[in-house]
This record gives structure tokens, C-alpha cells and sequence, in this order.
């Protein structure tokens, strides 16, 4: 298969490969944050995330393996970790009720929480997949 290199993304990774150092790993999570931070992504935006997301999960299985935990669990831990409360949350989600929402299973997180919640703990997008 074929993966077409989207021209702006092409000199800062080149055709993605499996990941062999934390530095190529950092390097392919800052390219797959800037695709995530696209307002109108393209196709081909959307594909190369695929792959920078599957060789950056890989990545981490081997390397940082966690057991599976839901979104909403990660999340729990991420605050509990760093001693924030739901009402700390409200800048990331807009609201509290969002932010219960979200904590009880009432409402999934979507694109727009998650690059905001990766940026605020400074973890990749994938732990909320």
C-alpha cells in the first residue's frame, strides 16, 4: 500500500516507518498533533494520521505498555495525578455539566477534547482512543 505524504508534513517525518527511538517517536507526535489541530483536514491529512497513530500506538504497546484502560478512566487518572478537580476541567470542555457529563459516560469525548486534554497533561491523543 501506497501512502501519499502530505507535502507540508513530508521533510519533518518522510515515509513513515516503524518506530525505533524516543526521539523519531516525539518527532512523529508533534506531526500527528499539528494534523490533529487541522481545522478542515484532508483525505490524505486523515490517512497519514492513521498510520503516525498506528506506529505511534505500536510504539508505546512495546515501550510504555499500560493496561487498558476506557477514556474516561485515563482521564480520571490524568486528573488524579495531577490533583484536578471537575471544575478545573470547564476550560477544556466549556461547562461542568460537559465536564460530568463526560466523567459519568454520558457524553464520549470528542476530536476537539481530546487535542485539548493531550496538550493540558502533555500525553498523545492515542490514551484517549
Amino acid at each position: 500500500m501506497i501512502i501519499a505524504v502530505p507535502e507540508k508534513y513530508a521533510l519533518e517525518v518522510g515515509s513513515p516507518t516503524p518506530i525505533t527511538s524516543g526521539r523519531q517517536h516525539e518527532q512523529y507526535l508533534r506531526v500527528l498533533d499539528k494534523l490533529a489541530s487541522k481545522d478542515n483536514p484532508t483525505t490524505e491529512d486523515e490517512k497519514y494520521a492513521e498510520v503516525l497513530m498506528t506506529l505511534i500506538e505500536a510504539y508505546e504497546e512495546e515501550h510504555h505498555s499500560i493496561p487498558d484502560a476506557s477514556p474516561v478512566e485515563v482521564l480520571r487518572t490524568l486528573m488524579d495525578a495531577n490533583g484536578l478537580r471537575q471544575k478545573d476541567l470547564v476550560p477544556i470542555f466549556g461547562s461542568e455539566s460537559i465536564v460530568s457529563e463526560v466523567l459519568h459516560k454520558k457524553r464520549g469525548l470528542n476530536k476537539t477534547h481530546i487535542e485539548k486534554l493531550s496538550k493540558r497533561f502533555n500525553v498523545s491523543p492515542a490514551v484517549f482512543f
